[in-house]
């Protein structure tokens, strides 16, 4: 990356309360005084333009990727208005359009891959323990004040010698792996070469992804959405799996065949599932998987605790001294 042009000082589009919460640190960055900040009304009255941009937490508030908030929009139109040279998302993933089509015109995008993945992988490891446990089933009891342990309905088996098949062994793949390895589990990981080794794993290829699915007893999601992972568990792919398996998903809603999913599940062929992501979001109130026995469903958060918005702003805030310094950016998206 070429050295940034100080001629001019730097505009950064950024949400009121990131601007304020962040200014010191923009400031140690560029001098006091050394960049513009801009807001998302001013480059919609095309008073001027932006050269970075933050999509901090607080824009996209309540918004998902399918239902898009007046608020949210405003600012996401924004960025396809002011010119800019990069942007910044505090998600991990930057499959919303918005992105996409920016990514397309040539835009710089970087995500905050790795800011929540240790909140993730340990919620992915309380799932799966909990359905392990059958958390769900002493919970229904528990509603329905009924003392019923399991020496009377039905002894759950261990977890030591079972296998779990990992898709996807970045940061939350590899750090969910090690954890259920202390436990006892065999771990199986899928990644896009299975030259490449890990300790303590059998490392398949996304092209023999199926081949496992017969021996695996807890199938867990940790991949980005791309053209390979979309609809990754299809139909054929539910069918294969070991009866009597467990998922869970803290990808993307859309690596799954979600109807097939429903139906495995209701004809119990898979035993329960722990679920955090969606083929849309929010769940329809009148989704099957909201009642169905030995699911877990939560709604996205998989990643949140009380210190994730600051780690984000500070894989911005990393980014953005590189960026002054010319240097190459981290975790940037790359196009197609």
């Amino acid at each position: 990356m070429s050295a940034t042009d100080h001629t001019a000082k730097p505009k950064i589009l950024l949400s009121d309360p990131t601007a304020v919460e962040l200014a010191p640190q923009i400031e140690a960055i560029f001098g006091k005084g050394g960049y513009e900040r801009v807001s998302a009304d001013q480059v919609h009255a095309g008073t001027t333009g932006a050269d970075v941009a933050f999509v901090s937490r607080d824009i996209t508030g309540h918004s998902t990727k399918h239902n898009i908030l007046p608020t949210t929009q405003h600012y996401y139109d924004a960025l396809i208005k002011g010119g800019l040279k990069w942007v910044h998302v505090h998600s991990a993933g930057a499959d919303r359009q918005v992105f996409l089509d920016l990514v397309e015109r040539g835009v710089a995008l970087t995500t905050s891959s790795g800011a929540s993945a240790g909140m993730v992988a340990q919620t992915a490891l309380a799932g799966l323990l909990s359905l392990a446990r059958r958390f769900p089933q002493l919970a229904d009891a528990q509603r329905r004040h009924a003392w019923e342990p399991f020496f009377k309905t039905g002894l759950p088996p261990d977890l030591e010698g079972q296998t779990a098949t990992i898709v996807g062994w970045g940061p939350i793949g590899q750090r969910l792996g090690a954890w259920l390895k202390a436990i006892g589990l065999n771990i199986i990981a899928v990644r896009q070469s299975a030259s490449a080794q890990s300790d303590g794993a059998e490392v398949v290829s996304f092209a023999d992804f199926r081949n496992v699915l017969a021996r695996t007893d807890w199938l867990i999601l940790a991949c980005p959405l791309t053209a390979t992972t979309t609809n990754l568990l299809s139909a054929d792919a539910i069918a294969l799996m070991k009866p009597g398996s467990h998922l869970v998903n803290i990808a993307r809603g859309t690596v799954v065949d979600e109807d097939a999913l429903i139906k495995a599940l209701q004809d119990r062929h898979l035993a329960g599932a722990y679920l955090d992501v969606f083929r849309h979001e929010p769940l329809a109130a009148d989704s099957p998987l909201w009642d169905i026995p030995n699911v877990i469903v939560t709604p996205h958060t998989a990643g949140f605790s009380d210190a994730i918005l600051r780690r984000m702003a500070q894989m911005f805030i990393e980014n953005l001294a590189r960026w002054q310094r010319g240097e190459k950016l981290v975790n940037v998206v790359e196009k197609g």
